[in-house]
């Protein structure tokens, strides 16, 4: 399956996002790939940031990510540096965007 999402990074801490970004921890990397993801990809416009991930479930992955330390950590920092504009966690599997168009 294929979710977008919408997030947006608070104006004074766009470069420290980017940085963490560069930085994500590689046993992230790891347990967000075991939990199904094949890919997610972050575009920043300004302080929006609009993501795509793959994945087999999403509701499966958040609920395989919810109580990891790494992940816990990681969202953590990422509280910090982001103005969140939905709870993506709570809402599960019925989070992302409503697809308009396609192609």
């Amino acid at each position: 399956m294929r979710i977008a999402l919408h997030t947006k990074v608070r104006a004074d801490r766009i470069e420290e996002y980017e940085r963490a970004h560069r930085e994500v921890p590689a046993e992230l990397t790891a347990a967000i790939r075991a939990a199904g993801a094949t890919s997610w990809t972050i575009w920043r416009s300004g302080t929006d940031l609009f993501h795509v991930l793959e994945c087999e479930d999403y509701g499966r992955m958040l609920a395989e990510l919810e109580k990891l330390p790494v992940n816990i950590a990681w969202q953590a920092r990422m509280a910090d540096l982001l103005d969140v504009v939905h709870d993506y966690s709570a809402e599960g599997a019925d989070a992302g965007l409503p697809v308009v168009w396609e192609l």
